[in-house]
């Protein structure tokens, strides 16, 4: 009691302080003149300063980010959302960490410019050393199932690569002389099948062989121009042991459906990262109601609810683009929407079914929806 006593009066000072400050600093607040110094600092905002830029194909390149205090670091394979702001907008999208915990406390990630894409050409092209970008935690549930080691398959095609990378990176480093043979990483025994449109659009492929040059992975690199378009029925072939390692695949939705077809049929297990997936034909439409925001807006049945929103200037979370699912849900109150995949009808009924998240990548509205963002 004393000593809360004793506190009283220092609060009371404190909090008259803050008020002062305030005051002189309105409209805006003293954090916003702390982030002009200390945008890092912890407490603020999560944000990351770029502190590299590094070519990795033509169209691609790895970010060096030194995050904010406060970051709480990751699991390799996961992903990090990342906001910059964009002719007065901020836009989000995810992108794989592709590396280990790092001993300089920096993150990376490696982007690809898509076509029209304005998050992935800004980072790329446009996005100098000194940069500020804002950060979310990392997350993500595509990572190795078992971290003592194993026998693994790993088939990644195009950028599907990047969070295997980060898995290969943590458990083989790489040193100015050379890949660093760990104790903890004996127990893995590991075949990449890597598909690429032709060998220089292939990232990461100098890692990827000086990995199977030390003899800690083997790699099968399957390129589109020279190979053909990869029949998942040749695995067998290309990993005479398949049946016997658990696969880990990221990349576009036609190459992960035919693998889990194709696992699924010899019973072998499959966790996968996957891009934007196939749609079948399109059902009525209907009107999408944003309740926070007050928008609305009528979307034919070919339209995905992401992609009407984002053309009508509204701020959506997505990961699809880059491999990384369940990024875009928001919660529907009411209405149904249909899944473009399968024609698959999810209704959202007040009182009985309550709130449904929504997966907006891949669902179009199938009447008037109501959704809470």
């Amino acid at each position: 009691m004393q000593r809360a006593a004793a506190e009283a009066p220092r609060r009371r000072l404190r909090d008259r302080a803050v008020r002062l400050l305030e005051a002189t600093t309105t409209p805006l607040l003293p954090a916003d003149y702390l982030d002009l110094f200390a945008p890092l600092r912890s407490g603020a905002e999560l944000r990351g300063r770029i502190v590299g830029v590094e070519p990795e194909t033509a169209d691609a390149a790895t970010i060096l980010i030194k995050p904010g205090a406060d970051w709480a670091g990751h699991v390799p394979g996961q992903y990090v959302r990342v906001g910059i702001d964009v002719d007065g907008v901020r836009q989000w999208r995810a992108y794989s960490l592709t590396h280990g915990p790092r001993t300089d406390g920096l993150i990376s990630i490696t982007v690809k410019a898509v076509p029209d894409g304005v998050v992935s050409n800004h980072l790329v092209h446009h996005c100098p050393v000194g940069s500020l970008v804002h950060l979310e935690q990392a997350a993500g549930e595509f990572v190795l199932p078992d971290p003592t080691g194993g026998k693994f398959l790993m088939v990644t095609a195009g950028s599907g690569v990047t969070p295997v990378i980060g898995m290969l990176r943590n458990l083989f480093p790489v040193a100015d002389s050379g890949v660093v043979r760990l104790p903890r990483s004996e127990r893995f025994d590991i075949v990449v099948v890597h598909v690429a449109p032709s060998e220089p659009d292939s990232i990461f492929l100098r890692d990827l062989k000086a990995l199977d040059a030390a003899g800690l992975i083997r790699l099968v690199a399957r390129y589109d121009d020279e190979h053909g378009v990869l029949d998942v029925n040749d695995l067998e072939s290309l990993v005479p042991d398949l049946v016997e390692r658990t696969t880990l695949a990221c990349g576009p939705s036609g190459l992960l459906d035919a693998l889990t077809e194709h696992h699924e049929r010899i019973g072998v297990e499959l966790l996968i990262e996957q891009f934007r997936t196939s749609r079948v034909e399109p059902g009525e439409g209907g009107t999408l109601h944003f309740e926070k925001s007050g928008k609305e807006l009528v979307v034919d049945g070919a339209t995905t609810i992401l992609d009407a929103a984002e053309d009508a200037g509204m701020l959506m979370r997505s990961g699809c683009r880059m491999g990384l699912c369940m990024g875009c849900l928001i919660p529907m109150t009411e209405g149904t929407v249909r899944d473009l995949r399968n024609g698959e009808l999810t209704t959202a009924i007040p009182g009985e079914s309550g709130t449904v998240k929504v997966q907006t990548c891949i669902k179009t509205a199938a009447g008037p929806c109501h959704f809470e963002h």
